[in-house]
């Protein structure tokens, strides 16, 4: 049988001459994300919303990687018009990669500063807002691929169009894998509409497989109240545990060249838990193209961006 190698952080093919933009690259997966990247050579933009911690990153990572290819800029994406700014202030032509990792998890109700429940506003509608921002940006590029960060939990998701904005009631943990859902359809439907406009653009999507936090999440024989108690827990002690392997499926996304537009890519692993990055295919959230037609309009009315 023949085995191919694992795929590290070593198989990532050089990046010289490549322009990425990294949301939330001060911290976690994220940073491992642009790291890695401005390690192969990209010219990395660390989208943060926090400029301190956001300055701190950026020199840490200098000291981690000499040489590397680094600019700090900020964009807070519970903010409409944080992200047009950003978007307005571009001025580095083409932009060949567009890392969609920023969002929030399992955090108590809030609303935006334009009134979106947090984690729907930041995860789903701030991303959406930024990328149809930067399109024309990406379409000047020759090769463009966007990468959008969902998760593992966005399975467990009862994905309701009538209460994604937490009209009816709010419960974290569902709002969470609901916005997590959103990123599915998003990617996905970006895919659909670019093939469909005849633009080279590739969209991903991608579950981090943060290692030792998706454990009970494949376990669909509790009953969903004690399975949700259990998956709060773990994805509040994941989003401070991160780890260099959580990053590995967002790299994957970002760098392999042959990779199809519209993949999802998800870690091979019992429970999708760690492992090689893999594409998964059969997921529904992937073919349901009603729902994802749906939230696109839902988002370009509620942002204000239209695109594709």
């Amino acid at each position: 049988m023949h085995h191919t190698p694992a795929w590290s952080l070593r198989s990532i093919p050089d990046q010289t001459g490549r322009v990425a933009v990294v949301t939330g690259a001060n911290s976690g997966i994220g940073y491992v994300t642009a790291r890695e990247l401005a390690r192969r050579g990209a010219h990395v933009v660390l989208a943060c919303r926090d400029p301190e911690r956001g300055r701190f990153a950026l020199a840490r990572m200098q000291a981690e990687v000499p040489g590397a290819r680094l600019d700090l800029r900020r964009v807070d994406l519970g903010s409409l018009t944080s992200i047009r700014d950003f978007a307005a202030g571009w001025d580095r032509g083409g932009l060949d990669l567009l890392v969609n990792n920023a969002g929030v998890a399992m955090v108590p109700y809030a609303r935006t500063v334009d009134g979106f429940e947090s984690q729907f506003g930041i995860n789903h509608l701030g991303t959406f807002a930024l990328t149809g921002r930067l399109l024309p940006h990406l379409l000047a590029a020759p090769d463009p691929r966007v990468v959008i960060v969902s998760s593992e939990g966005q399975r467990f998701a009862r994905f309701d169009l009538n209460n994604l904005n937490a009209e009816r009631g709010y419960r974290t943990a569902f709002a969470y894998v609901q916005s997590k859902r959103a990123n599915l359809y998003f990617a996905a439907e970006l895919q659909r509409r670019a093939e469909a406009a005849g633009v080279a653009l590739r969209s991903m999507a991608v579950a981090p497989g943060l290692t030792r936090t998706n454990v009970l999440t494949g376990g669909a024989n509790s009953s969903r109240g004690a399975l949700y108690a259990a998956l709060t827990r773990l994805l509040v002690r994941a989003a401070f545990r991160p780890t260099p392997e959580g990053a590995k499926t967002s790299l994957y996304a970002a760098t392999v060249p042959d990779l199809p537009g519209g993949s999802y890519i998800v870690p091979d692993g019992p429970l999708q838990l760690r492992g090689e990055p893999v594409r998964r295919t059969r997921e529904r959230a992937l073919h349901d193209t009603g729902t994802a037609a749906r939230l696109w309009q839902l988002s370009e009315r509620l942002t204000g961006v239209t695109y594709l």
